[in-house]
């Protein structure tokens, strides 16, 4: 249903709201950030966030099949969906690689490291969820409700997108910025 998504995107959104106000915070009580370590990489968080603006685009598509009852247009769709979020996820595996700190060394790594994490079991999880729903998709039966589930899906997805924009500005631009002056 609409408005249990909803729902979940509000707490989820909230996980990310808070856990970016930690860092801030965190950030602005120390001299140097991050505290020892050179910022991430750019290469694999950008790469993502390109993948992730191309995945729009079949996650449309399927809301749109979906809409219309088109079977294997939601199919097809999904399918892409799913092929997309398998790219996200190596390309999060390269990421964590490259996050030039440790989870367990500093508040900085630790709270790099509890985004990203967060931000990767919103996108596994979505991920599972759209491949099982393909595979629906495709070997039936089909009921008017999986339509639903697929422009559920969609809405979702674009959840799982959206935040991560931000998460991107914060994990891999503000170590790039001058260190913020205290009183």
């Amino acid at each position: 249903m609409w408005w249990g998504t909803w729902g979940m995107i509000a707490i989820e959104g909230t996980v990310f709201a808070l856990t970016i106000a930690t860092y801030f915070y965190l950030r602005g009580q120390g001299t140097q950030w991050p505290i020892a370590e050179p910022p991430p990489d750019l290469l694999w968080g950008t790469l993502n966030v390109l993948v992730f603006l191309a995945s729009a685009v079949p996650n449309q598509a399927a809301k749109r099949a979906a809409e219309r009852y088109d079977l294997a247009g939601a199919r097809r769709a999904t399918l892409g969906c799913a092929a997309l979020g398998m790219v996200l996820l190596i390309l999060r595996v390269f990421e964590f690689r490259h996050l030039n700190c440790r989870w367990d060394t500093d508040a900085y790594g630790s709270v790099v490291w509890a985004l990203l994490g967060f931000h990767t079991a919103h996108l596994l999880t979505d991920w599972l969820d759209t491949a099982v729903l393909g595979v629906m998709l495709c070997t039936g039966p089909i009921e008017g409700k999986r339509y639903v589930d697929v422009s559920e899906n969609a809405m979702y997805w674009y959840f799982v997108l959206a935040s991560w924009l931000p998460i991107y500005g914060v994990i891999y631009w503000v170590p790039r910025l001058p260190p913020v002056l205290s009183p």
